[in-house]
Formats: C-alpha cells, structure tokens, sequence
C-alpha cells in the first residue's frame, strides 16, 4: 500500500529527519486474512468469487485461534479481517476481540452492507482500529458494481453508523473504466460525511503496449485519477486538515507522485525521492500476507491462485519463513529477478517492480515486465526494449519447473499472443 499522505505531509517539515517521519519496517508481516469466503453481493471484481452460500473447509474458530497464536509470537503487527464479506462469520466479534486483546492492530474490510442499528454497538465495542467500506461509486454505479439495488444506501448508513459510533471508518473505492467519472463526487461525498481516511485501488487491465501508454484510455484515466487524488490530498494538509489517502495494488503511484511533484511543488523532489525509495514499492511476499478462508496462504490477497503453504499443515511462520519456493524466494530477493521495461527502469528502488501477479497472468512469468505500469517509457528512463521478451514460467504448484526459455510475440497492440 502507498500511504500517499505521509509523503506529501513530511514535504511540510523539511527540517524533521526522515526516519522521525516515516515508520520502520514492520516486526512481521501485515496479515489480511480471508476469515470467510460467503458474501451476500457478487461484485464484479471480486479477487475472492465470492457467493452468498457456505464454502466448506473454511477455519474454524479454535483453528482461527490457533493460527492467531503462532501470528502474535512471529511479530505480525496488523490483522486486517475480510471476506467475503467477514460480517456473515458467526464468530467475527468474537476473533476481533481476541485479536485486540492480544495487541493486534486489527482492521474490519466489510461492504458495509449489514451495519445497521442492531449490530453497531456490538462493532464499537470491539474497537478495531479501522473499518474500511467499499463505495465503488455513487448511487447506481455504486449499485451496478455490487450488483445489487440499494446497496449504496445500505453502504452509506454504514459509514454513518460507525462515524457516529465513533469508529475510525474509510471509504475504499476500487478505480476502473466504468466509476472513474465518480471520483470527484466520492472524494466531496467523504468531506460531507466526515469521513477521514480514502482508500483507491487499482483494478489494472493487462496488455496494453509499451509504445502507446500516453494515448491508451486506461493510463490517461489512471493518471488523471491520480492527479486528482495528490492535489486534494496536498489541499487538505495546506489547510491544516489532513486525511490519510492510500493507493493499492499499483506501485507506480510512487514514481507518478514524484513527476506530480516535480511540476506542482519545485523544490521538493530530493527529498521526496530519497522517502520513496525509502518505501521501496511493492512489498508482496516480503511485508505483505494473506491468508484465506481454507487457510492457504499467499503472497498477497492478489495471488489466489498461487500456493505457498496451508495453515492446517503447517504454521504459518514456518510457511513464512521457508523461502525454498521459487516466487517466494525471488520476491524477497533484491533488487527482484525482472524483466523488460522493470528491469531497465530507472525508478525501480521506488516501486520495486510493482504488481508481479498481472505480470505472471498474461505471460506464466512472474517476473516479466508489469502491464498495469502507467508511466511512459521516457517517465522511466527505458529506450530501446525488444519487442520479443524471453521469460521463464514459474512453475505453478505441482507443475514441473523447466528453465527452457519462452518467447511471447507482441502483437502491434503490445498484448501477448502466445509462444511464438
């Protein structure tokens, strides 16, 4: 995650030394936890494919103990419990109060939809330090995303509920083609309600080209996007009320945030370079786990189809800790096995090599270049890459490794097309 408003704020104090300003690297990792796979909506862009049915095999709650156990000893500092949708778990307040009393930082990521004046007090008494609902837009869109009526409604009342609750809540917006109009009045929506922290993920389509990034819709929406979300962000700290702002699951944001800077606040670009590079992008497999409802465990909540271990079978910090894996192994290592345009990338001790799942989806590799990367070629200092790209799959689990190299021909579009 790219806590935007950290950065921008210590722009503010050039005098206070930076390792004041900004937080360590965590005693472990930060855990988001699939705790349930049931849902009572089927959004469009669920990484979970979840449906309002039970899913078997799931933890239960003396295995969910357990594995809590094992997280607190290993140093994980931050719970972040989901779904599904996580209020459908019988046992929810009863895994959150254990997780607080036991030092966590604990985190509710819900739709919000099932808040209502019954349950909110049982939820402020927990008290997680954040709760984070979804809005994927207002109103209909917002409805269209969820795929079902009323849910923004229901939504909001939740947001609501907790604020006068007095629970820190976040509005978390997932930005793609079809809600990016609705930025600007979610981010009004936000200051109407009181609501302090915003949370935008990327919903990346891969396989755009290379030499196109500038005229393609999705790189101008998503720089466009950005730039609206650094301007308020620095807005609300010049006027003495800053809001968290936070970016996920697209580490370029920290290169963009350097070029926005360089034109909007001249002057600040060594010292905002030298915090990025500090932040050191995508942390996937290294400060980032997931765990998910049946107890495997992955690299990140993006990597669903890639195993590392089950909880069932072995501790989690055994799992955590066994680099014998392949990916595991190259996500750690540093700087990470990349190729194409990340491997020539000049900015690369900032984002890190980005996202490394979208790039193993369009091509078997996890360390080809990654597609959902917005910034031009020039942006990165990246002239002169061959249109054909040898890579190596990664073996998925169970398949046989092979160190046979694969070309993938680039179509005039830049989309893989195969070997060839």
């Amino acid at each position: 995650m790219f806590r935007l408003n950290r950065y921008l704020q210590a722009l503010t104090d050039p005098g206070r030394p930076t390792d004041r300003q900004l937080p360590t690297a965590p005693s472990g990792p930060v855990v988001i936890w699939n705790l349930v796979r049931r849902c009572n909506l089927t959004c469009k862009h669920c990484y979970a494919t979840s449906a309002d049915k039970h899913f078997p095999g799931e933890l239960d709650t003396e295995q969910v103990y357990a594995v809590m156990d094992d997280l607190k000893r290993y140093g994980v500092p931050v719970l972040i419990l989901s779904g599904g949708e996580p209020l459908l778990r019988p046992d929810i307040l009863a895994i959150s109060h254990r997780a607080k009393a036991m030092g966590f930082y604990v985190g509710l990521s819900t739709n919000g939809t099932l808040i209502d004046a019954a349950n909110i007090g049982d939820i402020a008494a927990v008290g997680y330090d954040y709760v984070g609902i979804s809005l994927d837009g207002l109103g209909r869109t917002h409805d269209r995303f969820r795929r079902r009526e009323g849910a923004f409604d229901e939504a909001l009342r939740g947001i609501r509920l907790c604020l006068e609750a007095g629970i820190k809540v976040g509005m978390r917006f997932t930005l793609a083609r079809d809600n990016a109009a609705d930025l600007p009045g979610l981010l009004a929506l936000m200051d109407a309600e009181g609501v302090d922290k915003f949370y935008l993920s990327h919903l990346n389509y891969a396989g755009r080209g290379n030499k196109h990034r500038v005229e393609d819709a999705h790189c101008r929406m998503t720089r466009q996007a950005m730039d609206l979300i650094f301007a308020r962000c620095w807005q609300h700290i010049q006027s003495g009320r800053p809001k968290e702002f936070v970016t996920g699951n697209n580490d370029a944001d920290g290169v963009y945030l350097l070029h926005w800077a360089r034109k909007h606040l001249p002057g600040t670009e060594s010292r905002l370079r030298s915090l990025l590079a500090r932040w050191g992008g995508n942390a996937s497999g290294v400060n980032i786990a997931n765990i998910d409802n049946v107890g495997n465990v992955h690299p990140d909540t993006m990597w669903w189809d890639y195993t590392v271990g089950s909880v069932k079978e072995r501790a989690f910090s055994a799992i955590w800790a066994d680099t014998s894996d392949p990916l595991m192994a190259g996500l750690r290592q540093s700087p990470r096995p990349l190729l194409g345009r990340c491997a020539e990338c000049r900015e690369l001790a900032i984002c890190g090599g980005n996202s490394r799942t979208r790039a193993w989806q369009l091509t078997g590799n996890p360390w080809s270049e990654d597609p959902g990367c917005y910034l031009t070629d020039e942006e990165i200092g990246v002239t002169g890459l061959p249109e054909r790209v040898p890579v190596t799959p990664c073996p998925r689990r169970g398949e046989a490794h092979s160190d046979a190299p694969v070309m993938y021909r680039k179509s005039i579009d830049g989309r893989s097309r195969g070997p060839g």
